[in-house]
């Protein structure tokens, strides 16, 4: 074995002394020299002091909570604590290879989730069936969640390159197939006006007017405030979004950057918003001193904000009473965005509407061509070789 060492370039930015091995002396040389050309150009060796778990934790505090929202901050340290960290956050940062990552996503699939989260051990003792007695039930990870765990260690590397801590992000050696997603079109267009006539008198009526009308998100609707809402120039600012992060109700900027638009407002809405404003203030008085201002479009009816997740409490029995079953409420926003298109509306204009953040999103997702436009289509095309 062979050894030969010189000063170079750290991350630090310092000088220090690196040592090289190779069963040859030409082996040794050879690593030497692309070292030092290395360094030379401005390039750090790889930091070997890092080990996985260390650089996790400071690409979670410091340069991933920082810059993005906090719902998106708790997956990655879900994704963290649960797969990477325990498969491998021993491993040295830059001896992390493509048959480390490729183990790790197969780890990931053959895991099975009840036994990881401990399912069957948080159910009343006469209720467990699997985990907790011994049975395993394999309750396999879906493909989309081995293709999160791939994403998010893509992320982390790419983050330790860019800190130039390693040369290479090896994660992108593994190759993981994306889930199938079945695409959800909404309601068709009488499907549409059956549900705003149930929901009529329904306190939240206004509430299913904005997501079928404007296509608003669950989260941009409910964290809607008055102020955002202007009568008199007749426009509606989406401004932020309510979600639960952490155990607590959080209002934040909207999913996108996009996503932050002002949209108008017909007479058909103001009107609505208007008696759901009148119908807030008749709560407001039945409250009294219960009540709590908030500011919110729609809120419970003591004033808070209302619980995401709570919304089904509205939203099924409308469901039920249309035949509705297994239609989730983001569908409306589908069926928004989709009955705009085959209205023949601008696709940027349809964009700009929906708040996605490139128009790849609304053509690859909502303009497929229905069975009727494909009948028509080919028999224009018969008519033409007649």
């Amino acid at each position: 074995m062979w050894v030969g060492a010189a000063y170079v370039l750290m991350p630090d930015g310092t000088q220090r002394r690196r040592p090289v091995y190779g069963k040859t002396a030409d082996i040794v040389r050879e690593k030497l020299t692309k070292m030092q050309a290395q360094s030379d150009q401005g390039i750090p060796a790889e930091a070997t002091g890092w080990t996985m778990e260390r650089f996790l934790t400071y690409w979670l505090s410091d340069i991933v909570t920082p810059a993005c929202k906090p719902r998106t901050v708790q997956g990655y340290e879900v994704i963290v604590r649960n797969y990477l960290i325990p498969a491998i956050g021993k491993k040295r940062l830059n001896k992390l290879n493509g048959v480390d990552v490729r183990n790790l996503l197969k780890r990931v699939r053959g895991t099975c989730l009840c036994c990881l989260h401990g399912t069957d051990r948080r159910r009343p003792v006469k209720q467990r069936r699997c985990c907790a007695v011994g049975r395993c039930c394999h309750q396999a990870p879906s493909a989309r969640l081995v293709q999160q765990v791939h994403s998010v260690l893509r992320n982390v590397l790419g983050a330790a390159v860019r800190e130039e801590l390693v040369g290479r992000n090896v994660a992108k050696l593994a190759k993981v197939s994306g889930p199938t997603y079945k695409v959800h079109r909404g309601l068709s267009a009488d499907q549409a006006s059956h549900l705003l006539k149930a929901a009529a008198h329904d306190r939240l009526y206004a509430l299913y007017v904005l997501a079928l009308y404007l296509g608003l998100r669950r989260g941009e609707i409910l964290g809607l405030r008055w102020e955002d809402i202007d009568f008199e120039d007749e426009t509606l600012a989406v401004r932020h979004s309510l979600q639960r992060v952490g155990g607590h109700l959080r209002v934040v900027a909207p999913k996108t950057r996009t996503s932050e638009r002002t949209l108008p407002l017909l007479p058909l809405i103001a009107k609505v918003l208007r008696e759901h404003q009148a119908r807030q203030d008749a709560e407001r008085e039945t409250a009294d001193v219960n009540w709590r201002e908030t500011g919110f479009v729609f809120t419970t009816a003591i004033g808070t904000p209302i619980e995401p997740d709570n919304l089904r409490r509205s939203w099924l029995p409308l469901c039920g009473v249309l035949g509705l079953e297994g239609v989730r409420f983001h569908d409306i926003r589908h069926t928004c965005v989709t009955l705009l298109l085959n209205a023949g509306v601008p696709p940027h204009v349809v964009r700009e509407i929906a708040g996605h953040s490139a128009i790849d999103v609304t053509m690859e997702i909502y303009a497929h061509a229905s069975l009727d436009d494909k009948r028509a289509a080919l028999q224009k095309l018969v008519d033409e070789l007649a």
